[in-house]
């Protein structure tokens, strides 16, 4: 006796997720409950949008100020970095729920080539920071023209017979 089975796409979906996750949990140090067994690594989000004349990098760094950021350009890879300090601090405050990560980061990007390192400008405003980079000139090509052989003229060399 045959049994037929009915396949079902979204259990599969929900099944994958699951995998997904726990696979997630396991290498982040998160458990079955959700719950974090020791400190959440903070990766803080970031956009990249281009106008005509510019890439525009755009991350979300609540609590830090300037001073806690760092921003590099070499061999063609912007690198931010910084640190958003433990709020958890053992001040005698009792936590039911601490969610919100801690610790360093650090963000790469790597740049079109011909990008001016001296031309990257950044804007630190109220939690956001804004790194505005000029795309580099678009290198035109170079039309070579072809001549015939009777427009060069003929180059003689000297011989060992000649002295």
């Amino acid at each position: 006796m045959n049994t037929v089975v009915r396949w079902d796409p979204a259990a599969e979906v929900d099944s994958l997720q699951s995998d997904v996750n726990r696979l997630f949990d396991g290498f982040f140090g998160g458990g079955a409950s959700g719950r974090q067994s020791g400190p959440r690594r903070w990766i803080p989000p970031m956009d990249l949008a281009e106008s005509r004349d510019e890439l525009i990098l755009t991350m979300d760094l609540p609590g830090l100020s300037e001073e806690n950021v760092a921003i590099e350009v070499r061999d063609n890879v912007l690198t931010i970095s910084g640190e958003r300090m433990n709020a958890h601090r053992d001040n005698g405050v009792g936590f039911h729920r601490a969610e919100r990560s801690f610790g360093r980061f650090s963000r790469a990007l790597t740049l079109p080539r011909g990008v001016d390192a001296e031309e990257v400008a950044a804007n630190f405003d109220r939690g956001v920071l804004e790194v505005r980079i000029p795309k580099p000139e678009e290198r035109k090509p170079h039309r070579v023209s072809i001549g015939s052989t009777a427009d060069r003229p003929e180059t003689i060399e000297a011989g060992a017979d000649e002295k």
